[in-house]
């Protein structure tokens, strides 16, 4: 089992900038595939980014790509989600997900393991 907690979250204005940290226990980090996904009100579950065990490949959705960077620090098990040039659309319940399954990474197989979410809010 792995537990991960998410922190970071809050509220900002259009074109500011959050860190969101992830921390996970329960499995060693380093054997972990890393993930963001978002969910906005009255929306899905829509993935904003993935980052491989070693952290040597990182995977962007369209509507985050140059503005999201995923990371992660295998020594502290943690991940991380810099977020720079928000936008109102940004606005969601962002979670940390884990999984040993590569699938997740080449085929967007659902995650096994979920943090709690922590809410993000950008004003326009």
């Amino acid at each position: 089992q792995v537990q991960l907690v998410e922190s970071g979250g809050g509220m900002v204005p259009a074109g500011g900038s959050l860190r969101l940290s992830c921390t996970a226990s329960g499995r060693t980090f380093s054997n972990l595939f890393m993930g963001w996904v978002r969910q906005a009100p009255g929306k899905e579950r829509d993935l904003v980014g993935t980052i491989t065990k070693s952290g040597g490949s990182t995977y962007y959705s369209d509507s985050v790509k140059g503005r999201f960077t995923i990371s992660r620090d295998n020594a502290k098990n943690t991940v991380t989600l810099q977020m720079n040039s928000l936008k109102p659309e940004d606005t969601a319940v962002y979670y940390c997900t884990a999984d040993t399954d590569y699938d997740v990474i080449i085929k967007r197989k659902e995650w096994t393991y979920w943090g709690q979410g922590t809410q993000v809010s950008v004003s326009s």
